[in-house]
């Protein structure tokens, strides 16, 4: 008759004690980074957790450092943004390859709905998480101050519309990008230049359309409102986008699509129009996602650095988290034009 299995025994917080021959305190200040232990009794108790495999209890823990171990990755999009965009699969990629290194768990939560949004604020507190990464907030969302209010450590991937920065950021230098991308299409001797933005409510979208203005102002051409149509960075909108643009100006000589996405549905629209591309009308987009390079013809886009952008969040984050008191920090990152058969 065979017994029945039993679960490993977890070694104890004792049995470290005994095999380093020091106290249990002691084995608590080495586990809690206390510079209150001498070199020797750090070594020997590292030494007897490595042989007794032991790992630390996560909650007794937090109860000594008042700290979870814990950041949360907030997604505020809808699931057809999440799982149809790479920048989102980018920038978690990102944001764990930096926190491989840690011993930090990552939470990854998502709000697109009521119910979601509810739950976040039950849960985005410092009981359950040090910090919270907000990506792809709409407006002027009042979840950043209310994260920072409950003394949860707070850093947004891209800034808000709006001119209250009061909460620490890393964003893309959208602006500029879109400026080298419409720069590039007036220096191919294209004169009426259409654009697919983002959603107006998100910075990036603002901030590309911004772009696209400043590049033809100083250009000096018209900026001409039937040129500009309102996308929202998915392939479907770009299709459409594209559409009311031809039928609004059917002589445009190139479109800057504010993603890729929208750019790859912009060129569909156009080859079902007979339009040659770029023979008739060039495309530029932005992201410079595996999308662009497979697209039908390889897309001219702007190279956004998103797993970077995840990094440094990561770092960004972990400041604000050992320094509360900390002034709140702006970072933009630079893009790239990669050129390609769309322009």
């Amino acid at each position: 008759m065979t017994s029945p299995s039993r679960e490993p025994v977890r070694p104890t917080l004792e049995q470290v004690a005994a095999r380093a021959g020091v106290g249990r305190g002691t084995v608590s200040r080495v586990i809690n980074n206390s510079p209150q232990v001498s070199t020797e009794a750090r070594q020997r108790v590292l030494a007897a957790i490595r042989e007794l495999g032991y790992v630390p209890n996560r909650a007794a823990r937090a109860l000594v450092t008042n700290r979870t171990d814990s950041v949360a990755l907030v997604l505020c999009e809808s699931d057809e943004r999440l799982f149809s965009e790479p920048f989102f699969a980018s920038l978690v990629r990102g944001v764990s390859a930096e926190l491989a290194d840690t011993d930090l768990q990552l939470l990854l939560a998502l709000s697109q709905t009521g119910y979601e949004r509810d739950r976040l604020d039950r849960h985005l507190t410092r009981q359950y998480v040090d910090g919270a990464m907000l990506v792809s907030l709409h407006g002027d969302d009042p979840l950043p101050e209310k994260l920072e209010a409950r003394g949860v450590a707070t850093v947004l991937g891209g800034r808000r519309p709006s001119s209250n920065q009061s909460i620490s950021y890393v964003d893309i230098d959208n602006r500029n990008g879109a400026r080298r991308a419409v720069e590039y299409l007036i220096s191919q001797g294209r004169r009426c230049i259409a654009t697919i933005t983002g959603p107006q409510d998100m910075s990036a979208g603002v901030e590309r359309l911004a772009g696209y203005e400043d590049a033809l102002r100083a250009a000096r051409i018209t900026v001409n409102p039937n040129l500009i149509v309102a996308g929202d960075f998915t392939q479907r909108s770009g299709e459409t986008s594209m559409r009311e643009l031809l039928d609004r100006v059917p002589d445009i000589d190139a479109v800057f699509a504010a993603s890729d996405l929208m750019a790859v549905g912009a060129l569909t629209q156009l080859r079902a129009t007979n339009r040659s591309i770029p023979g008739d009308v060039a495309v530029v987009g932005f992201d410079d996602s595996l999308l662009a390079q497979h697209a039908n013809p390889p897309l001219t886009t702007i190279r956004q650095p998103v797993e970077a952008m995840g990094r440094r969040m990561v770092r960004t984050l972990l400041a604000r988290i050992a320094d509360r008191a900390a002034p709140p920090t702006a970072e933009l990152m630079d893009t790239e034009l990669i050129v390609r058969a769309s322009a």
